[in-house]
């Protein structure tokens, strides 16, 4: 009889035992894991908004931090700050990596922003006057962007078009004297009335009012300027950043892409 109490008091706290992993894994399957990426407001965090419960689904809270700037993102991204970045084209990480000694990859390629040329004085290029003033962004890969634009809308001629980082110092050939003036991207929508043109970046450009039919000349659709989603390199097989990538480049995206922008951005997958 003894016997047969002990086995089964031994069953019963294994039952119990048993029970309490059971919950315990219950509670380690609810977890949810937080991803933190940096973004610029428009497009990028406008993209990263429409994605936030599918990733709720999948166990991952995503935390969109907002950036005005172009290099905070990424010094936050490398020093542990963020889990990945969602604002760049690859030539501009290509440079930052190079110039500040950076770590940072590449893990999907999501849109195109065509970069335009816009004035609130004109309203045709062919109205550009002679030394007339031109802003353009005063970082090295969208300055250099900017000038390859005029370049092959023959504004300009450059020793190397083909050349991302080009600057004024490469214009071999300009016909109308123009006047390039370099300030920071972000200013460019704000400060536009200064100039009798500017060469601004979509992501700036839309937020402010302006469209690709605003524009007197416009990138062609086959621009190299990919906007990509940035994570460390050590963290390229995260599994939790592997499930970004997929839910970023779905179906759902794509068709927020194409019906919210009207064109003005492209999806590339």
């Amino acid at each position: 009889m003894k016997r047969h109490y002990i086995l089964a008091c031994v069953a019963s706290a294994f039952m119990l035992f048993s029970g309490c992993g059971e919950n315990t894994q219950n509670e380690t399957k609810k977890e949810i894991v937080e991803l933190k990426v940096g973004a610029t407001p428009v497009p990028h965090a406008q993209i990263l908004e429409v994605i936030k419960e599918d990733l709720q689904k999948e166990g991952i809270r995503l935390n969109i931090v907002e950036f005005s700037d172009y290099v905070t993102p990424n010094l936050s991204l490398n020093d542990g700050s963020l889990d990945a970045n969602f604002f760049q084209h690859k030539p501009y990480l290509y440079v930052m990596n190079k110039e500040r000694k950076l770590d940072l990859v590449a893990v999907a390629d999501i849109h195109i922003e065509p970069m335009g040329l816009y004035s609130t004085k004109i309203h045709d290029i062919a109205d550009l006057g002679q030394n007339n003033t031109i802003a353009i962004p005063n970082d090295p890969t969208n300055g250099g962007r900017a000038l390859i634009l005029l370049h092959n809308k023959g504004l300009i001629t450059l020793k190397d078009p083909s050349n991302l980082a080009s600057t004024e110092a490469d214009i071999i050939d300009n016909p109308k004297g123009l006047k390039i003036v370099s300030v920071e991207a972000a200013l460019l929508p704000r400060i536009i009335k200064e100039y009798d043109a500017a060469v601004i970046n979509s992501n700036f450009a839309i937020p402010a009012g302006f469209t690709s039919k605003d524009a007197l000349i416009i990138e062609d659709r086959s621009s190299p300027y990919v906007n990509v989603l940035v994570v460390k390199a050590n963290n390229v097989d995260n599994p939790h950043i592997l499930t970004l990538k997929k839910v970023l480049q779905s179906p759902k995206v794509k068709e927020f892409i194409e019906q919210t922008y009207n064109g003005e951005l492209v999806p590339v997958f």
